[in-house]
């Protein structure tokens, strides 16, 4: 016999859902009043710019990607377009591809990093005490591993990588 989920449990998902929806649209919001491209842009310059050699293939930057990314390659396209990153022949796998961001991209991504600071601050940290927010991060890693038994990523540091 299968298990119900629980009320609790429904109004926990229910909520988690609505709430991602909500933090991510004002986070938008505030990124694109400060005169900043989306948050997938960010998101794709952040992981690329700590990426061995700044690189990494299509497929692994979507994978990295803190938001879901279900276009990763119009994605790159824009990020190529704009001089942010190139692309590049894998040499080993001449089919292959790398993604590498520019030194424009690494610019863009640290001068984001201080709007998207004060967003996550503005929605996130003055709304909960540094003991919540620990809390919740430990709650939503056991969330994290129970989907597909994988550890949690890692925490990012904040301004220094940024």
């Amino acid at each position: 016999m299968k298990r119900k989920p629980s009320p609790e449990a429904t109004e926990a998902w229910s909520r988690l859902m609505r709430v991602q929806g909500r933090v991510l649209s004002a986070v938008e919001q505030d990124l694109k009043k400060a005169g900043f491209p989306p948050l997938a842009w960010y998101d794709a310059l952040f992981e690329l710019s700590r990426a061995e050699g700044g690189e990494m293939r299509p497929v692994e930057l979507e994978r990295q990607m803190l938001i879901p990314q279900y276009s990763t390659s119009r994605l790159i396209d824009r990020l190529v377009e704009e001089g942010l990153a190139v692309r590049r022949e894998c040499k080993l796998d001449k089919r292959g591809q790398y993604v590498e961001i520019t030194q424009a991209g690494r610019e863009l991504q640290k001068s984001m990093w201080s709007a998207y600071a004060a967003a996550i601050e503005r929605h996130i940290g003055s709304k909960l005490s540094d003991a919540d927010a620990a809390t919740l991060s430990g709650l939503l890693d056991r969330l994290g591993c129970s989907c597909d038994g994988a550890p949690p990523a890692p925490l990012r540091d904040a301004a220094p990588v940024r």
